[in-house]
């Protein structure tokens, strides 16, 4: 062939897979950081207008109850979370450090909660509740897509402190861990085993 025809082809194909490997492997996030810092969510206790006499709620502003000071406090008092579960992350291919919690608000809903995370970022970074063992090293990298996940959205950031909700209707017997789970490339940054 022409090496006029034979050397533009191979600058192309060249470019395009170190586009593809670029776009693949992101190495840029090597180098990357980012921190979420959220509370727990708060749910407020609300009071139910006082029924009158003939059954009926009253139109009247209930009194709000006194403070220390004497004076209303017109602000609902917030109701504790409850911890069910939780877990220290340990590391997988990317070192990784924090604790994960699963909470019960006062509601009823559940979150999962990533406090005090510290791990590299990546590309395509989903947070996961499954069933697999946590296993230290690298026979535990590759295992949590083996069974039952619960794909909780992806990673808010690679530190801090996060909320991820849990879908209502979640039966959370049937999850024993979490993963920061690497969906590009199926492996598991970090992972905590779940217990009461």
């Amino acid at each position: 062939m022409n090496r006029r025809i034979v050397v533009p082809i191979l600058v192309f194909l060249g470019l395009a897979v170190v586009a593809v490997g670029l776009y693949l492997f992101q190495p840029w996030r090597m180098f990357t950081s980012s921190t979420v810092t959220e509370d727990i969510p708060a749910v407020s206790e609300t009071v139910s207008p006082a029924p009158t006499q003939s059954g009926q709620p009253s139109t009247e502003a209930a009194s709000p109850e006194p403070t220390q000071s004497g004076t209303p406090s017109a602000e609902p008092s917030a109701i504790a979370p409850r911890e069910i579960l939780t877990g220290g992350l340990i590391s997988h291919e990317h070192a990784s450090t924090g604790t994960a919690k699963i909470i019960e608000l006062a509601d009823g809903s559940r979150i999962l909660r990533l406090e005090g995370l510290d791990t590299s970022d990546g590309p395509d970074l989903r947070v996961w509740l499954t069933d697999a063992p946590v296993i230290e090293g690298v026979d535990g990298w590759h295992v949590f897509d083996d069974g039952a996940y619960l794909d909780l959205g992806a990673l808010k950031a690679n530190k801090g402190n996060h909320n991820y909700v849990i879908p209502p209707g979640a039966d959370l017997a049937a999850y024993s861990s979490v993963s920061i789970w690497c969906a590009r490339f199926a492996v598991s940054f970090g992972a905590a085993e779940l217990r009461g």
